[in-house]
């Protein structure tokens, strides 16, 4: 659907953008002489607007940038922040783990709690951990191959899962695993490493496995970073039955999907995977990540656990599993990502999703939304059932415009597609501002 105004009203909010953040934009200038594009991270580049908003501070579900401005944050760190920015009980239990040591490269009493923990919430007996879902991720890629004696990984056309360099794929019109665009320096040709299948998609999945070289399947149980797409019924039954008739190893990734509920989409949905990965929401905003297995893979890795080149393996970290760590997933999980806040957020998403859809439905216009527990999400095109349609429906303009109207009026979304999470710090009355904000954006476009 075109819109005859949006390159004006598009034009309208940078003025207003740069308008409302002058210091901002100062900081933003001063940074480009020492840090790269201006900026610590480059996906902090894809804010709507000129330049990123600069914070100063972060609480519960809000921000407030150094010009004073306060937003709503339904991006919340991108799950980072899921349980709410500055938590008391993490802010505690780091500040009092600073005072007994922050790493000595010796287990702490904390860590044990959080893998039984882990155990208890994700039916998987062992677990180890790490900095990032990243490299929990590719340590359970190396390990897969290592077990199975295989070379091969399986992902879905247009996942993400960290920058792990077996992942970066997408699938070109000739049906070949090729490199995500963006990708940056593929150490190889990823068709040698890896195969994409597309999400919902059993036929090409068996396809991919029968060829007897796949070590392992990692996927998310719903495709998220690509925007939220939901299996169809069966698909993750099926993805479970022909990765045990081929005796590969299933991991999954519930590093976002961790909004479905305290146990993930795949245990929600009732999927047993052999391997589990989860990210920076059990910290509470400090780096942490963990990898679970069951226990028969749990036997086989364990068994490779001596010997005395057991440090350069290309699996743990230095400060993996340090007290730090420890000290702020035992808070967190002992505090929050529990039933009662699911039972607030999920709550909040489906408000959001039935606010944008009856918008939607008002103006009769050709979008949808998308909801999965406490995260939420609409599209500029009817529901995708994989990750290449789902990359068709973007339109940059549109989406930066909805962006920035939202955040020149004091709401941020997620800057990767059109996305909110809830947390339980976030109430109605935020929710509708971003309803009403919402509204008015499809009014003016229309106009």
């Amino acid at each position: 659907m075109k819109f005859p105004r949006l390159p004006e009203l598009l034009n309208q909010e940078v003025i207003r953008f740069e308008d409302r953040h002058p210091k901002s934009k100062s900081q933003s200038t001063n940074s480009s002489g020492s840090l790269l594009a201006g900026v610590p991270m480059p996906w902090m580049k894809r804010w709507a607007g000129p330049f990123p908003i600069v914070a100063a501070k972060a609480s519960g579900g809000t921000i407030t940038d150094i010009d004073g401005n306060v937003y709503v944050d339904f991006c919340l760190g991108d799950t980072g922040a899921m349980i709410g920015h500055s938590s008391p009980d993490v802010s505690i239990a780091i500040s009092k783990q600073s005072l007994d040591g922050l790493t000595t490269m010796l287990p702490s009493e904390d860590i044990t709690w959080v893998a039984d923990h882990l155990s208890h919430r994700f039916g998987l007996p062992k677990w180890q951990f790490c900095l990032s879902a990243t490299d929990a991720n590719r340590f359970s890629l190396r390990i897969a191959r290592q077990l199975t004696g295989r070379s091969k990984v399986v992902v879905n056309d247009w996942c993400y899962h960290g920058t792990v360099d077996e992942t970066l794929v997408i699938l070109d019109e000739n049906n070949n695993t090729v490199s995500r665009p963006g990708a940056i320096g593929p150490q190889v040709n990823p068709g040698l490493t890896t195969r994409a299948v597309p999400y919902n998609d059993l036929v090409a999945l068996e396809a991919a496995l029968k060829m007897g070289d796949v070590a392992c399947v990692l996927m998310e149980p719903a495709l998220t970073n690509i925007g939220i797409v939901l299996p169809v019924a069966g698909y993750l039954e099926g993805v479970r039955r022909l990765t045990a008739q081929y005796d590969v190893l299933l991991i999954m990734d519930e590093t976002h999907t961790i909004c479905a509920g305290p146990r993930g989409a795949s245990r929600l949905w009732g999927i047993e995977p052999d391997m589990l990965v989860i990210g920076k929401t059990i910290g509470g905003g400090v780096p942490v990540a963990a990898y679970g297995m069951s226990q028969h893979v749990a036997g086989l890795v364990e068994a490779l656990m001596k010997g005395h080149d057991l440090d350069v393996s290309g699996i743990g970290g230095t400060l993996s599993g340090s007290a730090l760590s420890a000290a702020a997933m035992k808070a967190t999980l002992g505090n929050s990502l529990r039933e009662e806040d699911f039972a607030i957020s999920i709550p909040l998403a489906t408000r959001w999703n039935e606010a944008v859809q009856s918008v939607i439905n008002h103006h009769s216009l050709p979008w949808t939304v998308q909801q999965l527990g406490c995260r939420a999400e609409y599209w500029f095109a009817e529901h995708p059932t994989n990750g290449a349609q789902a990359a068709a429906t973007v339109d940059d303009a549109l989406e930066s415009f909805m962006h920035l109207w939202a955040l020149n009026r004091g709401v941020l979304l997620t800057p990767f597609h059109n996305m909110a999470l809830m947390t339980p710090h976030h109430s109605e009355a935020n929710v509708d501002k971003h309803s009403d904000l919402f509204e008015e954006a499809v009014k003016a476009l229309l106009a």
